[in-house]
């Protein structure tokens, strides 16, 4: 278990993250958080409250506010890395110098990385070495329910047993219930792959095109999620589990849920960028999809839906002619 806490990152999931974890006085001594920006994170803690990315929430007393890269990382025994895949190979870039020897990171971010096709956890190996241990935390965890204290699950994924549990114990409450997972990879793909299918979901919602069409949506996604996911070497059980199936049912249908409010803009008939421009919060799916069509590519496994969200992000297709020609897909086999 792990005792003095740095966090990388001053979003809604590092927020609440923090939240989580300088309520836990008996066996955390202290949790400090990072921003890239130094005078966004004072203003943090002037507020009391993130209110750029988690309004409404007032930050714990104990929560150490720190803007030098150096000292963040001094004394620190667990890392938590809260930056948004696309933005992480920057940042690590600039903290690398200061991390110490030894000591474990924790991904949260949901992703691949554009052009390498890097979990995130590779990106942390590929910029700070691959001596760092690293561990994924992951599942269906909405920041808005965690900060209520709501009963949720997530994963601590690492091929490194002793890690996940050390991780597992670090995180764990009485409402916030963790499982461990070696299947690292199948964790981070899983995480990413799923706001793919997000997006979609929110464009069926936005469309009004059924409780039906969602249903469909949600079993088929997970079933070319799965294929991909297999072909690049992960446990099909992985999928089917909380960082999988249960990951997904819960960004699709949760009205929190950035990228299927993202995807339902667009199915109200916002173009793509208005529909980015109406958050300040990353739409992870958005780049992802890049990535996850050339890494299917790459495999040669057919991801129909994931092509046809990339159809209407970046070549204009419309979301009618995108519905219909799924439809009209050659018959076959489920």
């Amino acid at each position: 278990m792990f005792e003095n806490i740095s966090i990388i990152g001053d979003g809604a999931m590092g927020t609440v993250l923090a939240m989580l974890l300088c309520g836990k006085r008996d066996s955390i001594k202290s949790v400090r958080m990072w921003g890239y920006d130094g005078e966004q994170l004072k203003q943090i803690e002037e507020n009391g409250e993130n209110k750029k990315f988690f309004p409404g929430y007032k930050l714990p007393d104990r929560l150490v506010f720190e803007a030098d890269d150096k000292r963040i990382m001094t004394g620190a025994d667990l890392i938590i890395s809260a930056v948004p895949c696309q933005f992480m190979r920057g940042i690590w870039k600039r903290l690398k110098n200061y991390v110490p020897q030894g000591v474990p990171i924790v991904s949260v971010a949901k992703g691949i990385e554009n052009d390498t096709l890097l979990r995130p956890t590779q990106i942390l190996s590929d910029v700070l070495g691959n001596h760092i241990n690293c561990a994924a935390l992951s599942g269906p965890t909405i920041s808005d329910e965690l900060a209520r204290k709501l009963p949720a699950t997530a994963c601590a994924a690492s091929s490194d047993e002793q890690l996940a549990r050390d991780v597992q114990r670090t995180f764990n409450t009485s409402w916030f219930r963790l499982y461990t997972n070696t299947d690292i990879l199948g964790v981070e793909l899983a995480g990413a792959m799923k706001n793919i299918i997000a997006i979609a979901a929110g464009i069926i919602d936005g469309t009004g095109t059924g409780d039906n069409a969602k249903a469909a949506l949600l079993s088929r996604g997970l079933a070319e999620i799965t294929r991909l996911g297999v072909a690049c070497g992960a446990r099909p059980q992985t999928f089917t589990g909380l960082t999988g199936l249960g990951d997904l049912v819960t960004t699709c249908i949760s009205p929190k849920g950035r990228n299927r409010s993202f995807g339902e803009r667009i199915g109200k008939g916002q173009t793509v960028e208005q529909a980015r421009r109406a958050t300040e919060s990353v739409i992870e799916g958005v780049d992802t999809c890049k990535s996850v069509v050339a890494l299917a590519e790459r495999h040669n496994v057919e991801m129909p839906i994931t092509e046809a969200v990339y159809q209407v992000l970046f070549e204009g297709k419309s979301v009618e002619k995108a519905i219909t020609d799924l439809m009209k897909r050659r018959l076959k086999a489920e």
